[in-house]
Order: structure tokens, then C-alpha cells, then sequence
């Protein structure tokens, strides 16, 4: 049994669903897990909550945050230095990656989690409800979750048989995730590298709408165009999912009971 204990701080849009990614039907007997989280805040202060998650004495530690560059990831990644660390983050976390690896950390930042739109006039709770579920869409339908999936399964593989596990160092770029989904026809796999671009973009309009432009009447329409433009990459991953579905290639890796990795493309066949 392999104890996995993920920290939480801030929000991302992996971070809603990376403990599901690893056991989605609940049936998995090779792993026990435990979410800790500090909510929405992230300052240095916050990371008091890994003491909780100490407790539980993971085996291997998943740390996923905005910005992972930040004081306060950065605090409650070291408080589990010496076990495998392995930090899940977004693209302005890329300016850390040498710190990661100097400090043993792994890691897998991911370009098209993008930045949302945190101005007070234009984001309430639906909003930012709408904009996270836009960006699990793109993740998930272009292979980008599916890398997670994978990269976590392996170390925990790692850990299973008694081995020091190879941390990931991935950053994951359009191209990456469209490998990871499997898409059989050029088509789908065109439509999910532009959602993954789309997504990718988002981010530099909206740091521009939150912390460079200071007049509402140009902050206010630049980060609502931002979550425009990621409702239309959650559209397009979407329509590629579709084309797979209707040529039954739509490619599927669910866990087995004793977390094999199991593979299949028809709807009717059986996963192996």
C-alpha cells in the first residue's frame, strides 16, 4: 500500500480533480490517499496546513498550487524535503524549475492551466465556477490530465517495488498533451492543439488584465476576452473528443484494481 498525500494551495484547474486522476472508480487497493488543502489562500502562513498532511506520513507527496515559484508553495514543498516531492503547478512556475531540481523535487507544469480573471468586477463565484470547468474540459480532452495520470501512476509504481522513483520534470506543452490523447484522426488532433493554444494564451491576457492595466475601462474587457477565449478552446477540445467518439477511437487508460494502467480504443471492447 502506497500512501499518497496531496497539498493543496490556491487553485488551479488540475487541482480539483489530480487525487480522482489516480483512483476514478474508487476501487483501487494499491494506494491510500489524503487531501490537505489552505483553500484559496497561498501565503507562507498557510503552508502550517502541511503539518496535517505530516500525520498521514505519505510515501509519496503531491504539492499543486498556482505559481508554485511563490513563497508559500515554495514553504510547504519543503516541508516534506527528503521524500519524494513531486510539485504540480502552472506556467509562470517554469522560473523555478532549477530550484526544483537542485532540491530534489519533481515536477510538471502545465502551460494551459491558465491564470484566471481576478478582477472584482468581472469574477463572482460563477464565474470562476464556469472558467475552472472550461479549463478541465481542455485539459482533460487534449491529453494533458491523461500525463498527470501517467507520470503519478509511475512513481507510485516506483514506490510499490521498493525503488527510489525518477521524479517527473515535465512541462507540458500542446504538443505533449496531444501525444498523451491518443487521437487517431488529424482532425481531432488539430481542433486539441488549438484549444491547448488558445488555453495557453489566456494566461499573458489576463496577468495583463490583473496586474499591468490599472483603468477598469481596459482591465475589465481584457480579462472578460480571456474567459471567452478559454470557453472557446473548452469548445474546441470538445468537438475533437466528438470526431473520436464518432469514428470509436476515443482512447481510454483506466485503473485496474491493483493500478495497472489498462488501455483500450472501441467502446465495446474490453480495457487490457
Amino acid at each position: 500500500m502506497v500512501k499518497v498525500g496531496v497539498l493543496k494551495m490556491g487553485a488551479i484547474g488540475t487541482a480539483l480533480l489530480v487525487e480522482y486522476l489516480l483512483d476514478e472508480r474508487a476501487d483501487r487497493g494499491d494506494i491510500e490517499v489524503r487531501v490537505v488543502t489552505s483553500g484559496a489562500k497561498m501565503q507562507p502562513e498557510e503552508a502550517v496546513v502541511a503539518e496535517k498532511l505530516k500525520e498521514f506520513d505519505p510515501d509519496v507527496v503531491i504539492v499543486i498550487s498556482p505559481n508554485a515559484a511563490l513563497p508559500g508553495p515554495k514553504a510547504a514543498r519543503e516541508a516534506f524535503e527528503g521524500k519524494p516531492v513531486i510539485v504540480i503547478s502552472d506556467a509562470p512556475a517554469k522560473k523555478a524549475k532549477e530550484e526544483f531540481e537542485q532540491k530534489g523535487f519533481g515536477y510538471i507544469l502545465i502551460n494551459a492551466d491558465s491564470m484566471i480573471g481576478a478582477r472584482r468586477e468581472f469574477l463572482d463565484p460563477t464565474e470562476m465556477a464556469l472558467f475552472n470547468s472550461d479549463v478541465v474540459k481542455v485539459l482533460a480532452a487534449t491529453g494533458a490530465f491523461r500525463i498527470v495520470q501517467e507520470e503519478l501512476d509511475r512513481v507510485i509504481e516506483a514506490v510499490k517495488k521498493g525503488e527510489t522513483p525518477e521524479l517527473p520534470k515535465i512541462v507540458i506543452s500542446a504538443q505533449k498533451a496531444v501525444k498523451a490523447g491518443n487521437f487517431q484522426n488529424p482532425y481531432a488532433k488539430a481542433k486539441a492543439m488549438a484549444a491547448y493554444f488558445i488555453a495557453e494564451k489566456v494566461a499573458d491576457i489576463d496577468v495583463k488584465g490583473c496586474f499591468i492595466e490599472r483603468d477598469p475601462e481596459k482591465y475589465i474587457p481584457l480579462v472578460a476576452s480571456a474567459h471567452e477565449m478559454m470557453r472557446v478552446a473548452a469548445l474546441l477540445a470538445d468537438q475533437a473528443r466528438e470526431i473520436e467518439k464518432s469514428n470509436d477511437t476515443v482512447y481510454r487508460t483506466p485503473h485496474s484494481k491493483e493500478g495497472e494502467i489498462l488501455k483500450k480504443f472501441e467502446l465495446m471492447g474490453k480495457p487490457e
